[in-house]
């Protein structure tokens, strides 16, 4: 256990812990365990997500990636997680709060994935409820977005399990796999989310 929370003393930002899974940045001693869960997964993951680059899944790329990151996070606009088992720290997905919008909306968009090997276990799902105790927590937001290709029916169900309502379709949405796509939108406020989860706990934010 000591070992863990050496682990998690080492991220820069906040670290969210969930039912069986740990959220946190991502590090660039990462990027060899991302790389390898994103190709694996490859086939799994592409009919749903806009369409990789050619370079998408090499070491300049992911650098690129955490600059981007980096720059959000300080800005308070967007908080990217990679998502662990708590129990072997082993990536299992990620999950990003993003397009953070203050003033009148207090509102962000949620994204997520989870690798081919870990879907299925509800990690997911503890993932996307660790992340909305910290949207509702200590963000202070007050709504939180979601939107699906309506076949993807993980997904689905993901959103459904945490929380959310279906609000609507909204047409050709998104460009997603180099076409664009209809996605079903979904919402949960805080009230909501609050009445109907135990929310997972805020571990640590270290400085």
């Amino acid at each position: 256990m000591m070992a863990l929370f050496d682990w998690m003393a080492e991220a820069t930002g906040p670290v969210l812990k969930g039912q069986g899974v740990v959220l946190r940045p991502p590090r660039p001693s990462d990027y060899m365990a991302w790389a390898a869960l994103r190709d694996e997964s490859r086939d799994y993951l592409q009919p749903w997500e806009p369409a990789w680059a050619e370079d998408d899944l090499t070491r300049a790329a992911y650098r690129r990636r955490l600059g981007v990151y980096a720059r959000e996070m300080e800005q308070g606009t967007a908080w990217p997680l990679f998502v662990f088992d708590s129990a072997d720290e082993a990536l299992l997905g990620a999950v990003t709060l993003s397009n953070i919008r203050r003033g009148v909306a207090e509102a962000g968009s949620l994204g997520y994935w989870i690798g081919r090997p870990h879907a299925g276990r509800g990690a997911c799902t503890a993932a996307v409820r660790a992340m909305l105790a910290h949207a509702f927590g200590a963000l202070g937001l007050h709504r939180v977005e979601a939107a699906c290709v309506p076949t993807n029916h993980a997904s689905r169900r993901v959103l459904e399990k945490a929380g959310f309502r279906q609000e609507g379709l909204a047409r050709a949405y998104l460009k997603i796999n180099g076409r664009w796509a209809d996605h079903l939108l979904f919402g949960v406020l805080d009230d909501e989310f609050a009445a109907c989860i135990d929310p997972p706990v805020r571990v640590s934010d270290p400085s």
